[in-house]
């Protein structure tokens, strides 16, 4: 996790928290978080990073929409970054 970019990290928190979210829904959600407008320029590549990653998978659900999952690696990333993270920040 140490690698990857903040927008990366809540690519996969969405992900996370979506049952198996399509590339407009996650770029919707981050839309909605970062008020402003996440190009596919933006948004795919890093996508497809966390795929090369081994974090996220990658499936075709038709012939134009893939949708993404996290993979246990990408969970096991994303509970070690939250216990990482309650060290510091205690809600």
């Amino acid at each position: 996790m140490y690698d990857l970019t903040g927008f990366q990290r809540d690519l996969l928190y969405v992900i996370a928290g979506e049952e198996e979210p399509h590339g407009l829904a996650i770029k919707e959600e981050l839309e909605n978080y970062y008020e402003k407008e996440i190009h596919h320029g933006r948004l795919y590549p890093n996508l497809d990073t966390l795929v090369d990653k081994g974090l996220v998978e990658k499936g075709r659900r038709d012939r134009r929409t893939n949708f993404y999952t996290l993979t246990r690696r990408g969970r096991r990333e994303l509970e070690a970054r939250r216990e990482w993270e309650a060290q510091y920040v205690e809600l």
